[in-house]
């Protein structure tokens, strides 16, 4: 069985302080999962805002570089990629950014973009190609070029933007998308649009994702596989069900808790439990290791 992407042992040191005062953040620790390329899937990262999960992604994506450990797509190393590697990989590896409406410029028009990646990554020069292509990848996120041409961001609902950011990503027929925390400036009545697009996009189309999110409501729904991360560090993996249905790390657990329960809803009850909290938090400095289980998944232990 062949790798789509394979993530070995990778860390991100950060240092900060300056010279009188260096410190050093390890921001990811020693992460390291593998999606094949014979079965699309979605692999969820799942951690709250400092355990690393960005990072990890701007790694996946190119835009930072490890300390040490290897990041390879396709069997090719991505530390040193050649300028033509480079232009392969970002068309096999698109992102989609948490908030687009930053991700567009307020003042350019949205089908632009999608032009310029027509010309950029499939080399397309005749307007009526350019055209295809472009309402060709809306049309697989529910819109088409009539709804979106001439139109700047501000005249586009959330929904919309965060379908045609996807829809941009779309267009050089990528093999993965890294999907940055892609619902969470999206209207909740929306989120559910564009996490059944991205299970479609599994299904119909063949492309994997890696989702990464601090919900885990929508990560239980859309999920195959999963890592759960605590201060840079894999603390649970495994199939999502089975982690999520009854996680054993105390970190998974304190998250689990933390979901709201429609049927104690404004009942006050809402509460995390002090125990369950300090055992996390006391062994988040630990480095421990990952240990294996029976039901397919794999628990960090001290």
């Amino acid at each position: 069985m062949s790798n789509l992407l394979e993530v070995r042992d990778v860390s991100k040191v950060f240092h900060t302080g300056g010279l009188l005062a260096p410190v050093a953040v390890h921001a990811v620790s020693h992460v390291d999962f593998a999606i094949s390329a014979d079965k699309p899937e979605i692999f969820t990262v799942i951690g709250e805002s400092g355990s690393g999960k960005t990072t990890l992604a701007r790694m996946i994506l190119g835009l930072e570089k490890p300390t040490s450990g290897t990041i390879a797509f396709d069997g090719q190393s991505l530390v040193k990629p050649s300028g033509a590697e480079r232009l392969k990989f970002m068309a096999s590896v698109q992102p989609v950014f948490q908030n687009p409406f930053e991700a567009f410029n307020p003042l350019k028009k949205v089908d632009r973009y999608l032009e310029s990646t027509a010309r950029r990554f499939l080399g397309l020069k005749d307007k009526a190609a350019i055209e295809a292509a472009m309402d060709g990848a809306l049309q697989k996120v529910g819109l088409s070029l009539v709804e979106v041409a001439g139109r700047f961001p501000h005249e586009l609902s959330g929904g919309q933007l965060q379908r045609v950011a996807i829809a941009r990503a779309l267009i050089p027929n990528p093999r993965l998308l890294v999907a940055d925390e892609p619902v969470s400036m999206v209207d909740a009545s929306l989120r559910m649009a564009i996490v059944n697009l991205l299970r479609a996009l599994r299904d119909d189309f063949g492309v994997s994702v890696i989702y990464i999110t601090h919900d885990l409501a929508t990560a239980y729904y859309i999920s195959d596989r999963l890592i759960i991360m605590q201060k840079g560090k894999v603390v649970e993996t495994g199939p999502a069900r089975v982690v999520l249905d009854a996680p054993e790390h105390a970190y998974s657990r304190l998250l689990r808790s933390a979901v709201l329960d429609t049927a104690d809803a404004g009942a006050g009850n809402l509460k995390t439990d002090p125990e369950l909290a300090a055992l996390a938090a006391g062994v988040s400095s630990q480095q421990g290791r990952l240990e294996p289980r029976a039901d397919g998944r794999s628990v960090r232990v001290y």
